[in-house]
């Protein structure tokens, strides 16, 4: 009987090791985007470089999609899918798509960890989108750690937003507190709190608010790993 086939977020911890080691800082699910790496500027007042890697098990149309839309905001884009011996990936026609396009290629064994560089990113730059790319900083700087595995598709995904909303809940839970005193954890409490976008927070007087049982439910699923996830730069 043939194994089934792995997720797509068997091939991220590969690729993210491969972009890490062109000097990349990588964050899984950033803006829609698989992975999302960072390269420091190489001048005070530079850009930081952006990277983004989309992961699929098989060359498809809808990767080369994904490409095309994320070229506005990155400076390369990769494509990574499963490394075959005789499927699309070694396709000579496939690679030179990818150098038309300018997209980087990699072939990718997830349980040997191994990356094969099939394709470099070429210099092609479509019109730039100063908006997507400030999108894209802003989220990836926002956001602690390393919570989301690159490829996910049917799990809540932890946003920074998300973030500092568990970190107001976990605030409240001695008690009623006003958005002042979350701060240190959560500098958008004030705007948080009052949103409430998840139903964790209840206005108990004007100013003064505290966690609710669906606060504390997420508590005890999220909680657990935001320590974790904070450990990774």
């Amino acid at each position: 009987m043939p194994a089934p086939p792995q997720p797509e977020t068997a091939l991220y911890a590969a690729a993210k090791a491969f972009l890490q080691g062109r000097g990349f800082v990588v964050k899984g699910e950033v803006c829609g985007c698989d992975a999302v790496g960072l390269r420091p500027a190489p001048e005070a007042g530079g850009r930081p470089g952006v990277a983004v890697c989309e992961l699929k098990l098989g060359f498809n149309l809808e990767l080369v999609l994904q490409g095309v839309d994320r070229m506005a905001a990155a400076d390369e884009v990769w494509l990574a899918v499963a490394a075959t011996r005789r499927g699309r990936d070694r396709d000579t026609r496939v690679h030179k798509l990818c150098r038309l396009l300018g997209f980087g290629l990699l072939a990718v064994e997830p349980r040997r960890g191994r990356v094969e560089v099939l394709v470099e990113p070429a210099p092609y730059r479509p019109r730039p989108s100063p908006k997507r790319r400030a999108g894209l900083l802003r989220e990836h700087a926002r956001r602690q750690g390393d919570p989301n595995a690159g490829g996910s598709t049917r799990a809540p995904i932890m946003t920074a937003y998300r973030q500092q909303a568990l970190a107001c809940a976990e605030g409240l839970r001695g008690g009623p507190c006003r958005p002042r005193d979350l701060r240190d954890a959560a500098p958008e409490a004030g705007r948080i709190l009052l949103r409430n976008v998840y139903g964790w927070f209840e206005r108990v007087s004007p100013g003064l608010y505290r966690i609710t049982a669906a606060g504390e439910d997420a508590l005890r699923r999220w909680g657990p790993g935001l320590a974790a996830a904070a450990e990774d730069p």
